[in-house]
């Protein structure tokens, strides 16, 4: 992959809750364009990495920056432009029950736009039209099967045309079929419409698919122990527990 500009800097990010540190001093980018995977062990940090990129909690120390906008030191009108700026779609969708999947999905322009009711319909419409989901906008959310809910909370996720969308844990609780569809529903809003994810997940056959990079995760060292394209830290990492994740082979017992 040729060199592209970044689009998310993360520096010296040191994260947790309550002053517990769970991450320390991480250093990335992501870059415009690309899949960024985010992955690693079972309470290694990656969905506190996600809610501190996203400003749902303030870092502990260090900077998240957006298009070059500190999204930490942002207050006010500056700080709500720049989240406008980011789409997020959570593990379990996060759907409105009580909401159509269109009323869901016009949320975002609702709260952020002063567009009018026709627009809001439109723009919901083209947004589900992406997902495959245009013939289910008047349905529930519980009328909907688990890959349609995900596909769902991908296009609210993309109402506002975010240059970045988060995704956690897309693929979790879909069977092998569903997940390799939304992996192919990932790459394709990618190409089509230049759409930056960053996306945690820990599942292989996902990872694979659809990552152009991946920064691995290690509870112990509360950092990142990995970065690069997933074949290549596969083939060629010197890390143990690395080769252990990509190659699905249990820990040695001492």
């Amino acid at each position: 992959m040729s060199e592209k500009e970044s689009i998310i800097e993360v520096k010296d990010l040191t994260a947790g809750y309550d002053g517990q540190a769970v991450l320390k001093d991480l250093t990335f980018e992501v870059r415009r364009g690309e899949v960024f995977v985010i992955l690693g062990g079972s309470g290694c940090g990656k969905s506190t990495l996600l809610k501190h990129m996203i400003g749902l909690y303030p870092p502990i120390s260090g900077e998240v920056k957006i298009e070059g906008r500190d999204l930490i030191a942002a207050e006010g009108e500056e700080r709500q432009e720049i989240l406008t700026r980011i789409g997020v779609s959570y593990q379990s969708g996060a759907l409105f029950g009580s909401m159509t999947i269109s009323q869901n999905v016009r949320l975002p322009l609702e709260e952020y736009t002063d567009l009018p009711e026709a627009a809001l319909e439109l723009i919901a419409w083209m947004k589900l039209r992406l997902v495959g989901l245009e013939e289910s906008a008047g349905s529930l959310p519980s009328e909907l099967s688990g890959g349609m809910q995900k596909r769902a909370a991908i296009a609210r996720a993309m109402a506002l045309d975010p240059v970045v969308v988060f995704l956690d844990e897309p693929s979790a609780g879909l069977d092998p079929v569903t997940s390799a569809e939304l992996d192919a529903l990932i790459l394709r809003l990618n190409e089509d419409m230049g759409t930056t994810f960053v996306i945690v997940t820990h599942e292989l056959p996902s990872i694979y698919a659809i990552a152009d990079r991946v920064i691995m995760l290690d509870k112990k060292k509360q950092g990142i122990i990995a970065e690069g394209a997933p074949e290549e830290l596969r083939d060629h990492s010197e890390e143990p527990f690395v080769r252990q994740f990509f190659h699905r082979e249990a820990e040695a017992k001492s």
